[in-house]
This record gives C-alpha cells, sequence and structure tokens, in this order.
C-alpha cells in the first residue's frame, strides 16, 4: 500500500513539474518573441519597411517636404505596394488619382505625362510629393490640414475651416466631420513618428 501511495505521490509530483516547466518555457517564449517583434531590426523589416528611400528623400527635399512624413503616407496609403489601386481610381505609392496627377503635369509643364506613369515609382513619389507641398503651402505648414486635404479634398477641408471657424493653428483631429479622414490623420501622423524613431 505505501508503495502504491509513494508512486502516485511521485507521479503527481512529475506532473505538476511538468506543468511548471511548460508554464515557464510558455512565459520565457512570450517574452523573447515579444522583445523580438519590438526590436528595431523586425519593427524595419516586417513592419515599417522603407523601400524607395533614396527617392523620397530626393523628391522630399525638392519640395521642402519632411522625409518621414512623406514616408508616413505612403505607408497609409499603399504599405509600400507600387502596384496597388483603390477602388475609386487611385494609383501606385502616394494612391494619386487619374484626375490629380494631369491637373500636376499641367503645373508642372509635363505635356509628355499619361496615367500610366503612375505605375512608377520614381514618377508616382515625385507627382505625390508635388501634390503634398502644394498643400503644406496652401494649409501653412499644418501637417494635421494638409494630411486632411489629401485624403478628403482640399475643398472639402477649406469647406469645413469656414463651418466650424477653424484656423491655420488647427490641431484637433477629432473634430474632423469624416472618420476616415480622422483614421487617415492619426495614422500618417503615427507613421512618421514611426518613421522618424526607426530612421533617424
Amino acid at each position: 500500500m505505501d508503495n502504491v501511495m509513494s508512486r502516485s505521490s511521485r507521479s503527481r509530483a512529475v506532473k505538476i513539474s511538468s506543468r511548471r516547466v511548460l508554464f515557464i518555457s510558455s512565459v520565457i517564449l512570450f517574452i523573447c518573441i515579444y522583445l523580438g517583434v519590438q526590436s528595431n531590426w523586425f519593427q524595419k523589416k516586417y513592419v515599417y519597411p522603407y523601400p524607395y528611400q533614396n527617392v523620397i528623400a530626393q523628391y522630399a527635399k525638392s519640395h521642402n517636404l519632411e522625409t518621414h512624413l512623406v514616408a508616413g503616407v505612403i505607408m497609409s496609403e499603399s504599405k509600400f505596394q507600387d502596384e496597388v489601386h483603390s477602388d475609386t481610381g487611385a494609383i501606385g505609392l502616394m494612391q494619386v488619382m487619374p484626375e490629380t496627377a494631369e491637373w500636376i503635369a499641367q503645373q508642372i509643364d509635363e505635356p509628355s505625362f499619361s496615367v500610366e506613369k503612375l505605375h512608377d515609382p520614381d514618377t508616382n513619389i515625385r507627382f505625390g510629393t508635388w501634390y503634398l507641398s502644394s498643400l503644406q503651402k496652401e494649409f501653412c505648414g499644418n501637417e494635421v490640414l494638409m494630411l486632411a486635404a489629401y485624403n478628403a479634398g482640399r475643398g472639402n477641408v477649406h469647406e469645413w475651416m469656414d463651418k466650424y471657424g477653424w484656423d491655420m493653428n488647427f490641431k484637433d483631429i477629432n473634430q474632423i466631420p469624416y472618420q476616415e479622414t480622422r483614421e487617415y490623420v492619426t495614422r500618417v501622423l503615427k507613421n512618421e513618428t514611426k518613421y522618424r524613431s526607426l530612421y533617424r
């Protein structure tokens, strides 16, 4: 009888010990995965990649834009996938609308432009940064307003400014009437901050 009880006790002890080892191993594995995901290497490779970095830097500089802001816009618009098309017809990395691109081509005197060229990353970034720069000037460098205009259209933003009494110091994203635009502006600014911290 004593031997049976002893074997039973040992069996329970082994099971408890095994569960403890499994629990501790799981905790260690979770910590390792968490630290790995939070590492700069993982963030750069899988969460906030930065292809076309030189092209972005070139056109951001020529249009007096923050490079990290442009990266944040591209990440929000296309996740750096240059063949992306939206349901509304926007094309490429910076999701430039064909009619907007044709207007930009007129402004910069580029008669050889065709909409198909928006599939080219260099052209898409050049046109997208030109347009973003024009919004930056129009809204006196106010990132919230210029990003809202990039998403919802400059006409809507001017209408909101008139209707709600906003000025060029406007910062309260929560007051933007369109939920999509509120979320877009918040996302771009978050991306901008993240790109600045990862790619100094």
